[in-house]
């Protein structure tokens, strides 16, 4: 579960990758299509937010219930993924937004998306070199094994990076060429 964990963050950090990108071209006063970065958004807040960030969260609360952890340690995680959730709706309605042609200052449109993208990747580092080490450390071959049989009941194929591209992520699969 782990290493499916980790690719899903890789394929998070490109996405970042994509969104900086947006942001150097907003920056230098280029042209921007705000519907590929109101897609990422879509895509995280589906993806995440529903789905990797709940699996995280099994992992961590059967962690919490049956390993001793610090008690700063054991709230961390779930108040970060909730301010995940908060920056990316307020992005998303910023874009939105200006989608509907609103005047947004791009400065604050820019320190927004950069909040944004620096959130995500602080909060990745930290599960990378922090938690998924403790987990690896602390949990055995049989907490796995029920783990990933929990897990079951809510899985689905990603919509960007899995076997089939869902129809509303066909443009931003072909800006990252998969």
């Amino acid at each position: 579960m782990l290493s499916s964990l980790h690719q899903e963050h890789l394929n998070i950090a490109k996405l970042l990758d994509l969104l900086k990108r947006k942001q150097s071209f907003i920056e230098h006063e280029q042209k921007v299509c705000y519907r590929l970065i109101r897609d990422v958004v879509d895509y995280l807040s589906e993806v995440s937010d529903k789905r990797h960030h709940p699996k995280e969260d099994m992992i961590y609360e059967y962690y919490l219930k049956y390993r001793v952890v610090d008690g700063e340690v054991g709230h961390r995680l779930k108040e970060e993924h909730d301010k995940l959730v908060e920056a990316g709706a307020e992005l998303k309605e910023m874009v939105e937004m200006i989608l509907m042609d609103a005047v947004i200052p791009l400065d604050q449109f820019t320190a927004k998306l950069q909040q944004f993208i620096e959130l995500q990747e602080k909060h990745m580092s930290y599960e990378e070199t922090v938690i998924f080490p403790r987990l690896r450390e602390a949990l055995t071959e049989d907490d796995w094994r029920h783990l990933e049989q929990n897990w079951q009941i809510h899985s689905n194929a990603d919509p960007l990076f899995g076997p089939e591209v869902a129809q509303h992520f066909r443009d931003l699969a072909g800006r990252l060429a998969l």
